[in-house]
């Protein structure tokens, strides 16, 4: 199923190297072993255009009609593959042979797909069949900005159901550094707003993605910006997980892609100190 000699490697997300529509794996760094991803934007689209992305030919727009069926029997056999083949073996560094995840990403926002509530439930059907529900983790990254849709508040219910997590991108604070960042206009009452529900359907992480710009990091106005708003979400008592902070380890097909560079761990780990001195647990990434 998987591409003959190909190995996996956490530079590299090829959304084809299983040859199938929405189904391929990865090895994450976030979640430390073998990812099953699930792309419902199969045509490069998205209603945010973040500076990182790292989709070619990234476009604005919501994902298409999804074949719910087809779906289905791709994870399931791919799962077939991973759990009772030689998937783990041949393609897999020893060290990372472990599945992790089913994680629904792609190349734009998940939650645009209309059929989102029937993919969930697609994909607690397959993992059924392979003993996994409550086993492995269901993921869904997301930039949170369709949260307020019932159709999609109906499918973060059922993935709580089936041990999910939803990752909710929150990279900046100020409608500033949204726009900059992200390139939508949204605003923060908006974010928030629907942080707020996703915490409450489902467990939820603030996935934060931080990069040097010009060869600065974020100026300490975001940042204490950032950390204000964690603070102010921990005194409400919405409850959430804790913080998923990462760099990036794979180039940007985006015009900005030039400007942007990695952060060294070091900084990373000491703005992860000042996170947690709000309160939060956090997962460092670089």
């Amino acid at each position: 199923m998987t591409r003959a000699g190909y190995r996996l490697t956490v530079r590299e997300h090829d959304r084809d190297s299983a040859g199938l529509t929405y189904v391929y794996p990865v090895v994450a760094r976030r979640a430390r072993g073998v990812s099953i991803g699930i792309n419902l934007n199969t045509n490069d689209a998205c209603n945010w255009r973040c500076v990182y992305c790292q989709v070619p030919g990234l476009k604005r727009g919501s994902a298409p009609p999804v074949d719910v069926p087809l779906l289905e029997r791709e994870l399931r056999d791919f799962l077939q593959e991973v759990v009772h083949g030689d998937f783990m073996e041949q393609r897999v560094p020893p060290e990372l042979r472990r599945l992790n995840d089913v994680a629904i990403s792609g190349n734009g926002e998940p939650t645009s797909a209309r059929e989102f509530p029937e993919v969930i439930e697609a994909i607690g059907r397959a993992m059924a069949v392979h003993d996994l529900v409550g086993r492995i983790k269901l993921v869904l990254i997301t930039n949170g900005s369709l949260v307020h849709q019932r159709r999609v508040q109906t499918g973060l219910s059922s993935m709580a159901a089936l041990n999910g997590e939803v990752w909710f991108k929150l990279d900046r604070t100020t409608e500033a550094g949204i726009r900059a960042v992200n390139n939508t206009r949204t605003t923060m009452d908006k974010v928030l707003r629907n942080l707020r529900i996703a915490a409450n359907l489902c467990p939820t992480w603030i996935q934060t993605c931080v990069f040097g710009l010009d060869g600065a990091p974020p100026p300490e106005p975001e940042l204490q910006a950032y950390l204000n708003c964690l603070a102010g979400l921990q005194r409400e008592g919405v409850p959430l997980r804790g913080v998923l902070l990462y760099g990036f380890a794979r180039r940007s097909y985006q015009p900005e892609a030039p400007r942007l560079s990695q952060l060294p761990e070091s900084w990373l780990d000491a703005f992860a100190e000042r996170i947690k001195e709000k309160g939060l647990t956090v997962s460092v990434s670089p």
